[in-house]
C-alpha cells in the first residue's frame, strides 16, 4: 500500500497531518505519471498498448463505503445481474470497508467497476486510474446532495459558531462532505481553523456519523444529508434525534466508473449496462429513489468535479500517489 502524507492548510496554517493508505498533500491537480491524458479531460488514457488491457472473466464492483457495505449488497443485486447479461461476464461484489481500501483495490488491478463517493473521486482518478462516465439523478436530470452539519436535541450547539471550542466529528479523510467541505467552510465562512478553533475527530463512515448524534456518542457531526435522509426513510434513526445547524450547496454526487485499463470494449460495454438499466420496480430505485433519484446520466469529471477540485484546492490538498 502506498504511504502519503495529507497537510490541510486553513488561512496559512497547517492544522492537520495524518498518514493513511493514500491520501492528500498539494494543491493543483494532476494525475500520477503511471498514467497519461493526451486528451486533456484530467483521466487516465486507456493504454495504446493491447498487452495492458485487462479482460477479465470476473468483474469486480464495489459501491462506496457510505455506509455498512451489508447495506447495499442486496440493493446491487439486480443491478449486477443487468451487468452480467450486457457483458457477459461474471459480476461480484465487493464489500470494501473504507474508502482508502477502496482505492488501494482499484489501484492495484483488483477492483474493475466502481461507485466512489463524492470527495473520493479526485484521488481514485489521480491515484488509481479511475474513468468516471456516469452518476445518479432525478427524472429532470437534477443531481446531488449537500453538506449538513447536524447535533441533537440538548447539545447546546445551536449554531456554527457554537462549535468554537467543542469537538466537530467528521467521516474520513477522503469524503467530501463528512471533511472536506466543512474543513474549507469553516475557515472562510465561520473564521475557524480545524484544530486551532476546534477538534475534530473521526467516525469512519457517514452511517455512524448520523447514528452517533442520534445516540448522543458526538455532539456535532459533518454529513452527507443524502445519507441521513435514506436512514431517516428507513427506520433506522427517528428524525426528532437530530437537528441541523447548516446546510451547504449541492454538490455532485457518487460518482460510476472503470479501471483506466480495462480492454476498450468491455468499458463501453460496462458503460451500456449503466444506461440501459430499468430502474422502475428495481431494488436501486427503492433505495436511491428516497433521494429522488431514478436514472443514470453521463458525467465529466473535468466539469462535474471543478467544485470538489476548487475545494480541495481552497484545502491546500494536492494528489501526491508515488
Amino acid at each position: 500500500m502506498q504511504t502519503l502524507t495529507r497537510s490541510l492548510l486553513a488561512g496559512g496554517v497547517a492544522v492537520a497531518a495524518l498518514t493513511v493508505g493514500i491520501s492528500q498533500a498539494q494543491a493543483e491537480f494532476s494525475l500520477s505519471e503511471r498514467y497519461t491524458d493526451n486528451d486533456g479531460d484530467l483521466v487516465s488514457d486507456i493504454p495504446a498498448d493491447e498487452s495492458q488491457w485487462l479482460d477479465p472473466d470476473t468483474l469486480v464492483f464495489a459501491y462506496t463505503p457510505v455506509e455498512d457495505p451489508a447495506v447495499y449488497a442486496e440493493v446491487w443485486d439486480g443491478f449486477l445481474e443487468h451487468m452480467e447479461g450486457v457483458t457477459g461476464k461474471t459480476v461480484q461484489f465487493f464489500p470494501v470497508q473504507s474508502n482508502s481500501a477502496q482505492i488501494e483495490a482499484m489501484r492495484a488491478g483488483r477492483l474493475h467497476v466502481a461507485g466512489f463517493n463524492t470527495g473520493s473521486n479526485p484521488l481514485a482518478v489521480a491515484c488509481a486510474g479511475y474513468r468516471p462516465f456516469t452518476m445518479m439523478a432525478a427524472e429532470d436530470g437534477s443531481f446531488g446532495y449537500e453538506m449538513e452539519i447536524i447535533t441533537h436535541p440538548g447539545s447546546g450547539i445551536d449554531e456554527v459558531e457554537d462549535i468554537r471550542g467543542r469537538t466537530l466529528t467528521h467521516t474520513s479523510e477522503t469524503s467530501n462532505s463528512g471533511f472536506k467541505a466543512p474543513t474549507a467552510l469553516m475557515a472562510s465562512e465561520f473564521d475557524m481553523v480545524s484544530g486551532e478553533d476546534y477538534e475534530v475527530d473521526f467516525s469512519g463512515k457517514h452511517d455512524n456519523s448520523v447514528l452517533g448524534v442520534a445516540n448522543q456518542d458526538y455532539a456535532v457531526a459533518t454529513v452527507a444529508n443524502s445519507v441521513k435522509n435514506r436512514m431517516l426513510d428507513r427506520g433506522v434513526i427517528d428524525a426528532d434525534k437530530l437537528e441541523v445547524i447548516y446546510q451547504s450547496d449541492t454538490f455532485p454526487t457518487t460518482s460510476y466508473g472503470t479501471v483506466y485499463n480495462l480492454a476498450p470494449e468491455l468499458q463501453e460495454a460496462i458503460q451500456e449496462a449503466f444506461f440501459s438499466f430499468e430502474w422502475e420496480g428495481s431494488a436501486l430505485a427503492e433505495e436511491f429513489g428516497r433521494n429522488g433519484e431514478e436514472q443514470f446520466i453521463p458525467i465529466s469529471f473535468k466539469e462535474h468535479w471543478a467544485v470538489i477540485r476548487q475545494i480541495d484546492e481552497a484545502n491546500g490538498v494536492e494528489y501526491d500517489c508515488n
